[in-house]
């Protein structure tokens, strides 16, 4: 008998407790657990306290650029098995500096749920 595979861990990172509470119980409903955070100083201190494998992360936090947590956990050789980038703005510009930090994709928001979902099935196989 196998033992069962731990659900996988998302931080979602976003200021806005509308989109924390929405992302958040699709998540919950469809098999992850959730930690969630509002600023890049909450983001750093929940992905030390237990590293998550999905980060999904958006850009414009109220104390800074949602890319310094990126910097912070790779700097720490603690970074996500994928981050992926969550932001209002749908632009190449953006989605350049966003894969350039080592974001495994950007999604615009409003984001879609099947999208989002089919994603994280592919950045969390193996997890566990």
């Amino acid at each position: 008998m196998t033992a069962p595979m731990a659900e996988p861990l998302v931080l979602l990172v976003d200021d806005s407790p509308l989109v924390t509470e929405a992302l958040g119980i699709l998540l919950v409903e469809t098999g992850h657990r959730v930690v969630t955070a509002g600023s890049v100083r909450e983001a750093i201190d929940a992905a030390r306290a237990e590293r998550p494998d999905v980060l999904l992360l958006d850009l414009t936090l109220p104390d800074g650029d949602g890319l310094e947590v990126l910097r912070a956990l790779t700097a720490d050789g603690a970074a996500p098995r994928a981050t992926v980038a969550l932001t209002g703005h749908d632009d190449a510009l953006t989605e350049a500096r966003c894969l350039a930090a080592g974001c495994r994709a950007v999604m615009s928001k409003p984001v879609p749920a099947a999208a989002l979902l089919r994603g994280l099935r592919e950045w969390t196989a193996g997890a566990a």
